[in-house]
């Protein structure tokens, strides 16, 4: 059922096209200006009152005067100048007459729409540009171009079909010999006619329209069958409806290939093959189209269902937004396609679109903005959904991306919406793309701290980070740094291999704590960093503890192994790990 009814909007659509063809004029006419009005400035190239000016006028004149079976009028489309005298002496009439013939037995034309309307015809087709080539004709078992040639003979250049062509004309023409649809067809068919042919000849290009379709919808099923199977047995994860998405689209364009073939190899006459041309035309164009609608669809449907399995919203909406922007232009593409096959100007149609369209970018300059800024993001990244980060002043979580704005989650719970526009101009702290984590704490020790008791500080805090499975050796390093207002400083620096910022405190929380116990056994302490009155008395820094740690230090340099100013490799390599993370005692330590 849906076969017989996609046949029936398809030649209906092929009936309507061609009784509307056969109904429009095809001559140019020259119309002078009514009283009051003031006359139209002359064009660069006279008008000819039959067409004759551009090569699709030509010879769309020669079909209509065909049809009406004026061949005195027909002749005015011929280049009758230097013709052999055996065809010349035969009178412009005859000579279109048989010209006629020999297109209806064996000539192959271009369809109108594809012929060139200007004046100077097509200057990039490898001929003279006084020739056009628009099709061949079989003259006497030979096949001879048809050409169209731009004569000069009068004020205005006009295009005819030239006389190269027409000296290939036999002396005489058998126009009783039938071609096969002649030979097929009942004589009523033949004998009643309209538009100058025979009423069977338009019968048969239906028939030959719909026996087209079903051969074409045969082939394409078996085709589409196997390379299903072949796909699916070689590529098993290729796109769903990828195979589909070709089906209809070819089916429709081989049907035009076939019925266009047949209908010539048949001999239906040139006259109805002209009058079908632009419709065929605009089928096949409509198949591309079809072609184009559906792999967007189904390009974009993967695309769709990859996202959603990432859950990359941002991604999500501009593959939809693309999807139906491309398909707004397809249509537009189209639109414009017909009317100009149909033979409307669209030149100044799309200068109008074009200052409309500066005319709404300026008015909508913001969303504009918003847009590609939105674009920007989702294809760039710099952040994407559940980033942790810092833009201007606003920190917090990015919880959707959109076409127009961007909603962040701050610290305190609100919601923050950005316009993209804004965002995409703005300097952005991502925090979740840290692959460490930068601990640098400043030490200020009491005043009272030997030089040996910094030492013994900074070779062990040293040899602390080095050991520790979780921070870097590379940097890792304690300096000091010079005398404070209240304190004597040391600057600790190095980074914290964690997974995320909650791994990080943890492992910042423990570097703290061994520092603590470091800067007790070196036997001083941390500086009061306030200026603070004592009344009581002070313990003061532990003397048994500093003795123990000059100790240790004069042993270093006895030794001459003081890693100082730098640790020597093998030393580093020698500690790495070796301290116990999480610390003893710890519960995450049993996991």
């Amino acid at each position: 059922m849906s076969m017989l009814r996609t046949c029936t909007y398809l030649f209906a659509l092929l009936l309507i096209g061609a009784t509307w063809v056969t109904a429009s004029p095809v001559v140019a006419q020259t119309t002078a200006p009514e009283a009051g009005e003031e006359a139209a400035p002359p064009a660069s190239v006279p008008e000819d009152p039959l067409g004759r000016t551009t090569p699709r006028g030509a010879f769309s004149g020669y079909i209509h005067a065909m049809a009406e079976e004026s061949y005195d009028e027909a002749a005015e489309y011929l280049d009758l100048s230097g013709l052999p005298r055996r065809i010349a002496r035969q009178g412009g009439a005859e000579i279109a007459r048989r010209l006629r013939i020999a297109l209806d037995q064996g000539g192959d034309v271009q369809p109108s729409v594809a012929l060139s309307d200007q004046p100077e015809g097509k200057l990039n087709d490898g001929l003279a540009p006084r020739m056009e080539r628009i099709g061949s004709v079989t003259l006497q078992g030979e096949v001879v171009p048809l050409y169209l040639e731009r004569t000069e003979e009068t004020d205005e250049p006009l295009w005819r079909v030239s006389s190269e062509t027409l000296k290939y004309l036999p002396e005489t023409l058998d126009e009783n010999l039938h071609t096969t649809v002649d030979q097929l067809l009942p004589s009523v068919l033949i004998q009643r006619k309209w538009q100058g042919v025979p009423i069977g000849h338009w019968l048969a290009m239906v028939l030959l329209a719909i026996l087209a379709y079903v051969i074409s919808r045969l082939v394409v099923a078996a085709v589409i069958g196997g390379a299903r199977r072949l796909l699916r047995r070689r590529f098993p994860n290729y796109p769903t409806g990828l195979v589909q998405a070709f089906g209809q689209p070819i089916r429709v364009y081989l049907a035009v290939m076939l019925f266009v073939a047949a209908a010539q190899r048949a001999g239906i006459s040139i006259i109805v093959r002209q009058y079908f041309s632009q419709v065929t035309v605009l089928v096949a164009w409509f198949a591309i189209l079809l072609l184009a609608w559906r792999l967007i669809d189904v390009i974009a449907s993967a695309l769709l269902t990859r996202t959603t399995r990432r859950a990359n919203m941002g991604a999500l909406s501009a593959i939809l937004f693309f999807r139906r922007s491309i398909k707004v232009l397809l249509v537009a593409l189209g639109v414009i396609s017909v009317l100009d096959m149909i033979g409307f100007d669209v030149t100044t149609g799309l200068a109008a679109l074009g200052i409309g369209g500066i005319a709404i970018a300026l008015g909508a300059q913001k969303t504009v903005e918003n847009l590609v800024g939105g674009l920007s993001l989702i294809f760039d990244q710099p952040v994407r959904v559940g980033d942790f980060c810092k833009i201007g002043d606003i920190v917090g979580t990015v919880e959707q991306i959109g076409m127009r704005s961007t909603r962040i989650r701050t610290l305190d719970r609100t919601m923050v919406v950005i316009p993209n526009g804004d965002l995409s101009s703005r300097v952005i702290e991502n925090y979740a793309h840290r692959d460490r984590f930068w601990f640098h704490p400043a030490l200020g020790l009491r005043y009272e701290t030997t030089p040996d008791q910094i030492r013994y500080l900074l070779v062990e805090i040293r040899s602390m980070l080095y050991a520790h499975p979780r921070v870097d050796p590379d940097p890792a390093r304690v300096r000091f740094t010079g005398f404070g207002a209240v304190s004597v400083n040391l600057e600790v620096f190095a980074y914290v291999l964690a997974k995320d910022y909650d791994d990080f405190l943890e492992i910042q929380e423990d570097l703290y704590l061994r520092i603590a116990d470091i800067v007790r056994e070196s036997g001083t302490g941390f500086a009061f960093p306030s200026q603070t009155v004592y009344l009581a008395s002070d313990s003061g820094r532990s003397d048994s503890k500093s003795r123990e740690a000059e100790e240790k230090v004069n042993q270093w340099r006895e030794a001459g192994d003081m890693p100082l100013p730098k640790f020597e490799p093998e030393r580093v390599d020698k500690l790495k790990g070796s301290i116990g993370y999480p610390p003893p005692g710890s519960s995450s330590a049993k996991r």
